[in-house]
């Protein structure tokens, strides 16, 4: 997109209308709000509704199989915005990408609403994946088209749309999770779709005033030689995916521990593939090559950061339920209301770590330090969660600060890593591939949650101090040789601090 078409956009979208930033603003905050209210709300008691018995709600599924489903599900989800920001970089736009994409969102939790079968959940996965990948990445792009380059309310403007992210994240497990927990999950799915309604009425009542051009322009689109070419190779594409799955599943090839091998290979295939191809091109000059170096060992660290932080919604959710009293002082507690312990935390301490970093100045630690930190963090929360086992035993229940506790310090590990991830992937991106750098990092929690999806199954009763100590201990291990080695991440950074 050319930089005259970038100011045409801002220029249509009027800049003033919601606390002093643009009013296309408003639109994209509760429209992520309310999407965010819906996927947070529906995955705080998926995991329950499916290893939950029939007789009380649940599908019966598996325990170790239902973990596995939920963190091959967020794989998916991270894996599918690549396909989601190509079709709105060169087909129909970030706008109407949004659109279908809380279209799909909202059919997906209607189908979940609906009592049945299996088959009916792996339906609404499906839409919920397909439709989360339209919508996640493009509805984030679309707030950076409604201010200039120049424009010194950008940073506030995303830390308000972030702000967004949380309340909607924190408030819905609260609200769905008691309605699905203590009613029925299928009154919780039923409202995590209405929280989708309300955000699509939000988008489409107010795009046309608020966000003017932002998001309507395609800004690399295909030419008629290239429809012809693409539109050739995905339908090739279906019909041979189609006929793979006639003979395998029949044949007993393609079984569910299959297609999380599957996942797992591709989590990681998929972003070497993305670094060998940036790294390779002549378009990369010599300091991008070596940037790309640098950016490798804080990819691997946030693969391990997410494997610890995204099984707050598998395993952690299981030991809410099964290992924590639930019952204290005449109050009863939902296991789904840890789910807000994240967004909650976040919302309260990003501000600190901002002025904390901003305080520290020339002094604050590098972007390799600031990553081992987080390992770090990440570590202590699973060693913390072993500590209840060690000192009581593994058939008492567990007072429920600890479970607090271990959200909290993963959180500060977040802080720590999260926020700088998004700023060093932007600063070490190759010109020529900005973007795709860009999906490159959100596909480290693709290939945390595919990597998840291979060891929650080591998790029981049993097996619960083993695995919470060799995870939290190996992560600390990483964080002590990213500290170490950090020096040399650095040199290779050319300048980036």
């Amino acid at each position: 997109m050319s930089g005259i078409n970038k100011q045409k956009i801002v220029d249509s979208v009027p800049q003033k209308g919601f606390f002093g930033h643009p009013k296309g603003l408003f639109t994209l905050f509760f429209t992520e709000f309310w999407e965010r209210f819906s996927y947070y709300g529906m995955r705080a008691i998926l995991v329950y509704y499916m290893y939950y018995e029939v007789t009380k709600g649940g599908l019966g599924i598996p325990e170790n199989t239902a973990l596995a489903i939920m963190s091959i599900y967020g794989s998916l989800v991270y894996m599918s915005g690549i396909i989601g920001g190509w079709l709105a970089d060169r087909i129909f736009g970030t706008s109407k990408a949004v659109f279908y994409g809380g279209i799909f969102i909202m059919l997906g939790h209607i189908v979940l609403a609906i009592p049945g079968s299996v088959s009916l959940f792996f339906a609404s996965m499906v839409l919920i994946v397909i439709g989360t990948g339209l919508l996640k990445p493009n509805v984030s792009s679309i707030v950076g088209e409604i201010y200039s380059e120049k424009d010194n309310r950008r940073d506030s403007g995303f830390s308000i749309f972030y702000m967004g992210i949380n309340l909607g994240g924190f408030l819905s497990p609260l609200v769905v999770g008691k309605i699905g927990m203590d009613y029925n999950f299928h009154a919780g799915f039923a409202l995590a779709a209405i929280g989708m309604l309300l955000g699509l009425i939000v988008f489409i009542t107010t795009k046309k005033k608020n966000l003017g051009l932002a998001g309507t322009i395609v800004p690399n689109p295909l030419s008629p030689q290239e429809k012809k070419k693409y539109y050739g190779i995905f339908g090739a594409a279906i019909v041979v995916i189609a006929i793979l799955l006639s003979i395998t599943i029949p044949a007993g090839y393609l079984t569910f521990n299959s297609f999380i091998a599957l996942i797992g290979i591709l989590g990681f295939l998929i972003p070497a593939i993305y670094i060998t191809v940036m790294y390779r091109s002549p378009k990369t000059t010599a300091v991008e090559r070596s940037r790309l170096l640098a950016y490798i060992p804080l990819f691997l660290a946030s693969v391990m950061f997410w494997a610890i932080q995204e099984q707050g919604s598998t395993i952690l959710a299981s030991y809410a339920d099964k290992r924590t009293q639930l019952e204290i002082a005449g109050f009863s507690i939902s296991p789904a209301f840890f789910q807000s312990l994240n967004p909650m935390f976040i919302i309260i301490f990003a501000p600190v770590f901002a002025w904390i970093w901003m305080k520290l100045g020339d002094r604050q630690p590098s972007i390799p330090k600031k990553f081992s930190i987080g390992l770090l963090f990440a570590g202590l929360s699973f060693l913390v969660i072993l500590l209840p086992a060690y000192l009581g035993g593994q058939d008492s229940l567990v007072n429920p600060l600890w479970l607090v506790l271990s959200y909290f310090i993963v959180v500060v590990g977040e802080l720590c890593l999260s926020p700088v991830g998004l700023s060093a992937t932007t600063k070490l991106a190759p010109a020529a591939f900005s973007a795709q750098t860009m999906s490159l990092w959100f596909l480290s929690n693709a290939a945390a949650q595919a990597l998840n999806a291979q060891i929650v199954k080591f998790y029981t009763p049993q097996t619960e101090m083993m695995y919470f100590g060799i995870i939290g201990g190996a992560s600390i291990v990483l964080s002590i040789i990213l500290f170490a080695i950090s020096p040399i991440i650095q040199k290779h950074m050319k300048g980036i601090k």
